[in-house]
């Protein structure tokens, strides 16, 4: 027989315009009684919810994050309640027996036996900053979509400009498209006024790649969407500011998070921290962290067989982030510490899973940073390398050192 955990609890089972809560009083002798009630998700009735728990002296209430329709619920109970966020699918019904009351009913029933994994919620200063910093992660990708239209604009009307510059946004090549939106039948303009210092040794190549023709359509659509990148850019901007005021308090964890290689950019510190906060004691180990966000690979074993142990979808937000810095550092020989494990593991698994090896790398140094409140310390992951402490070493150890870093070693 199943332990019960909490006597008494609450499963809530939460949709757009309503909800249903149900109470499960277990008593000494292991029975179980239910009281359920159908709430609204206006506020007023949310607050008559935790009245409703509070006058049942229930203060254990586990519901499903559904969408976004949990949040204001979580809001107005977490003053209260110990409340425990799970994803749908560690409490989904049995197929053929769902209704709203049953669904409540079922959660409570895990629930009370906590059977049930909680999702990790951070306070709600985090959560605050999270939600800013993951709009902004938005408006990036919306940026991004403007200028391969503008692209794809400049493709269509034969100006090749990007198989000349490196940059086609950069302050010459945006010099020039503007003077042709705005004079477009001036074909043969001096446009080396225009060029930056650095450019001018392409200028051949650049009038060849301005011989082509924008039409009227064209030319209004680039305005349309230049218009609105540049309303997109001072979106960001403000959001940056309000951001930046907001990760005040934080300023100190910001500070030790950006010693880690390849997160120099300060929002980068501050997006690793709205997504797992600053108070490491809520994940047991650096092991517990890296599931979370979806660094390691997964258990899948059978009747003695291992399937797929790709890393899971977790950390949709979290794990780009840290294969971006992640590819960053591989590239610099500024931390050969890194930049020795990636090879060694390139060599045997290829480069992606090495890639995420080094952000699961990167992410246990956050982790102990955070805990310990010290900056990144290269000579701790030295001291675990094959690097001998004198300047003689043997031929065995000097191979064996060679393809650890990826080189392959061939008797003569």
């Amino acid at each position: 027989m199943l332990k019960i955990v909490y006597p008494i609890c609450c499963g809530i089972d939460v949709h757009k315009k309503f909800l249903i809560a149900c109470i499960a009083f277990t008593n000494d002798k292991g029975i179980t009684t239910y009281k359920s009630h159908r709430f609204s998700t206006f506020t007023n009735d949310l607050r008559k919810l935790s009245e409703w728990l509070t006058s049942n002296s229930c203060t254990d209430v586990c519901m499903e994050s559904t969408g976004k329709y949990w949040i204001p619920v979580y809001n107005i109970l977490e003053a209260t309640c110990k409340i425990t966020l799970a994803h749908p699918k560690y409490v989904k019904a049995i197929r053929g027996k769902k209704t709203d009351k049953k669904d409540a009913k079922w959660i409570a029933d895990l629930f009370k036996h906590d059977l049930v994994a909680g999702s990790f919620m951070p306070p709600l200063p985090i959560r605050q900053l999270r939600d800013l910093m993951r709009y902004r992660f938005k408006l990036t990708n919306f940026k991004s979509s403007e200028k391969n239209r503008i692209q794809n604009c400049l493709t269509v009307s034969n100006i090749q400009l990007a198989n000349v510059v490196s940059d086609t946004f950069g302050k010459s090549s945006m010099r020039i498209i503007d003077y042709l939106l705005e004079n477009p039948d001036d074909k043969d303009f001096d446009f080396v006024p225009l060029l930056h210092a650095s450019m001018l040794g392409k200028v051949d190549k650049i009038r060849l790649a301005l011989d082509g023709m924008i039409t009227l359509e064209q030319q209004r659509k680039i305005n349309i969407i230049l218009q609105h990148y540049n309303g997109l850019e001072k979106c960001k901007s403000n959001l940056e500011s309000l951001i930046l005021s907001l990760s005040e308090p934080y300023a100190k964890e910001r500070d030790l998070v950006s010693t880690v290689p390849g997160i120099k950019n300060p929002f980068s510190a501050i997006a690793i921290i709205s997504e797992i906060g600053v108070d490491m004691s809520v994940f047991p180990t650096a092991k517990h962290l890296c599931s979370w966000a979806g660094v390691t690979p997964q258990n899948n074993e059978s009747a003695g067989k291992k399937h797929s142990v790709r890393i899971s979808r977790a950390g949709v937000y979290i794990k780009p982030l840290l294969v971006q810095c992640a590819n960053a550092v591989v590239k610099s020989d500024k931390h050969p510490e890194i930049k020795g494990r990636y090879l060694s593991i390139k060599k045997r698994r290829g480069h992606k899973r090495a890639i995420i090896a080094i952000a699961r790398m990167l992410l246990t140094a956050i982790y102990h940073i955070l805990k310990n409140g010290e900056p990144y310390n290269p000579e701790l992951y030295k001291k675990t390398q094959l690097i001998p402490a004198s300047r003689e070493i043997t031929v065995e150890l000097a191979i064996l050192i060679a393809r650890r870093h990826g080189y392959s070693v061939v008797k003569v």
